[in-house]
């Protein structure tokens, strides 16, 4: 069905918003008129956006975010409505606020383009977003809001049939060390060992002993339990592959190893696969091409999907990085240090580049929960854990939402700061498929 929808002036922006919304997550079609005559008298659904009333339309008051190229700081006053925030408030509308304005807020990263402080490594932090200081970040604000629009319209229109949407779980395994102690090469090995001498740690010494001289299975190597997952529940998983060159931030084994590139192949019998790009290749774009290329002669096949190492976003360059480079969707829409949705939305949805105010092709996965967010960041127990992961599960299942986790194969081998930690993930995908 149709919904016609006046605008006293169409642009990128607004095409965008209304299209993600209407289109991608409702499944309408819309059309756009700046007319007001024709608009007043056509007798399809219609929708006004703008700053007056006409009569028999859904009126929501337009904030002037969407009519602006330019980016600069917003003044956000947040509220509650029906016990969901909300930002760019206003009054004389259906809704107190102005939904549309407020999702291209969040999914274009309006506040990642503004000044910030970053962290450590140059990451843009969750503390410093709107929705961690406003305590929303576990929630999906985005997809919240659109199911107010969605009542709204079906109580002015109530003939309109939308899309049908379903709950959706993607599996993810990011690959950063295929191993703790195989394949590492003489020196690697030597200068590990060096180290764990000088830090006294007998644990490690004598566990590398063990399993390059006497066939212990290596801890990293957790792949058939992995697999025995995927298959036993059926799952949507992707396996991200580290394939950069060896640096800081960079350290899994080297991408001509036999054993590593059999195991890639293995593992795309039965998952998808798509390449983990380096910390270091956000500043050189080149090696961006070059570990694609390695993974595609790998597997012999295109790559299309990516996972920034670290999750290291510097929008919009990575991203435009990326679409250069032929990847057709992004799963890094997430925070390190914690749960959550980056973006408001546990939906998929398209990159929009605010500098060049253009919409992309580029498909992006928002991330919800990752194993290192809630031990290494948040130093969550495994009880607490779980007490997190099922509550996002639950607002992600009350929108129809998608939920991504991103597990790694070294946090299943469950010893030294895994320890414990043997039944966080299966509860994970458990609770689920029981609920």
């Amino acid at each position: 069905m149709d919904i016609l929808i006046y605008l006293d002036q169409q642009n990128t922006r607004t095409t965008y918003i209304f299209n993600h919304i209407f289109n991608h997550i409702l499944g309408l079609n819309i059309e756009f008129t700046s007319d007001s005559i024709f608009f007043t008298n056509s007798q399809l659904p219609k929708i006004n956006y703008s700053k007056k009333a006409f009569s028999d339309e859904l009126f929501f008051y337009s904030s002037s975010l969407l009519f602006e190229d330019d980016i600069s700081p917003q003044n956000l006053t947040i509220s509650l409505y029906r016990q969901v925030q909300i930002l760019f408030l206003c009054n004389k509308s259906v809704l107190p606020f102005d939904p549309f304005a407020a999702s291209f807020y969040m999914l274009t990263r309006y506040e990642e383009y503004l000044p910030h402080k970053k962290d450590k490594i140059g990451r843009f932090s969750f503390d410093q977003s709107v929705a961690y200081k406003n305590n929303f970040l576990t929630t999906p604000v985005v997809d919240k809001w659109i199911l107010f629009i969605k009542e709204k319209l079906l109580d002015k229109f109530p003939k309109i049939i939308f899309k049908k949407q379903k709950f959706n779980f993607i599996n993810t395994v990011d690959i950063d060390n295929a191993y703790s102690y195989l394949e590492k090469g003489f020196f690697r090995t030597l200068g590990s060992t060096i180290k764990d001498i000088l830090c006294l740690n007998s644990q490690n010494i004598i566990e590398r002993f063990k399993v390059i001289f006497l066939n212990k299975k290596d801890p990293y190597d957790t792949y058939d339990e992995l697999l025995r997952i995927h298959k036993s529940y059926g799952l949507n998983t992707i396996f991200f592959f580290l394939l950069g060159d060896y640096d800081k931030y960079d350290k899994n084994i080297h991408y001509l190893n036999q054993k590593l590139r059999e195991k890639i192949k293995f593992i795309s019998e039965y998952c998808d696969v798509g390449i983990h790009l380096s910390f270091s290749s956000i500043n050189n774009n080149s090696s961006i091409f070059v570990e694609i290329d390695r993974l595609r002669k790998i597997l012999n096949t295109e790559i299309t999907k990516n996972r920034q190492h670290y999750l290291y976003l510097n929008i919009p360059h990575n991203y435009r990085n990326l679409i250069q480079a032929g990847i057709k969707s992004d799963y890094s829409m997430g925070y390190p240090a914690h749960p959550g949705f980056r973006a408001g939305t546990s939906y998929n949805f398209y990159f929009y580049d605010l500098e060049k105010n253009i919409s992309t092709n580029l498909l992006l996965y928002p991330l919800s929960v990752m194993d290192v967010s809630l031990n290494s960041y948040l130093k969550l127990n495994p009880e607490k854990s779980n007490e997190l992961i099922q509550q996002i599960i639950n607002n992600i299942k009350s929108v129809n939402g998608t939920f991504m986790s991103l597990w790694h194969n070294e946090s299943l081998n469950y010893n030294n700061k895994w320890k414990g930690w043997d039944s966080v993930y299966e509860n994970m995908i458990r609770y689920i498929y029981d609920e």
